[in-house]
């Protein structure tokens, strides 16, 4: 499993000319499943995404976690994470997680963010066309693989 984080002022996902997720401060996730991934997988990638710390405390230095400045959560379902370009120009996805697989644990994922770390946690459409709006604070861009 994949999740890029990005720390935001705001984040908003629009499916066909509509918003169907939003958030202010907070964390933008993009959220890859590939074909091992399993429930353990998914416990820890949302362990490492509530206990991070990257937001700036009151000096300055990147030391508060989601939790402690109060912020949410915009995650965003991207098999593309997962794409390869070792060979030729067009990407291969083989090591993407069948749909069916993908949305299960991405749900899952979700549901223990906004369960387990109280988060609030918006989404986009499984499967959908995103157009993704944001703006990224810092920025902080940052990888966490299982």
């Amino acid at each position: 499993m994949k999740v890029l984080v990005q720390r935001c002022k705001n984040a908003k996902v629009i499916v066909e000319n509509e918003i169907v997720g939003e958030i202010e401060k907070g964390l933008m996730l993009l959220v890859g499943i590939t074909h091992a991934d399993t429930l353990e997988d998914v416990l820890y990638c949302a362990k490492k995404v509530a206990g991070l710390r990257i937001f700036d405390d009151a000096d300055g230095k990147m030391n508060l976690s989601l939790n402690d400045m109060g912020g949410s959560i915009l995650s965003i379902s991207q098999f593309t994470l997962y794409g390869s370009t070792e060979k030729g120009n067009r990407p291969s996805y083989t090591k993407a997680a069948k749909p069916e697989i993908a949305r299960s644990l991405y749900e899952k994922f979700n549901e223990i963010l906004a369960t387990k770390y109280s988060f609030t946690v918006e989404t986009g459409v499984f499967g959908a066309m995103m157009e993704i709006d944001f703006i990224n604070d810092g920025p902080v861009t940052l990888m966490i693989e299982s």
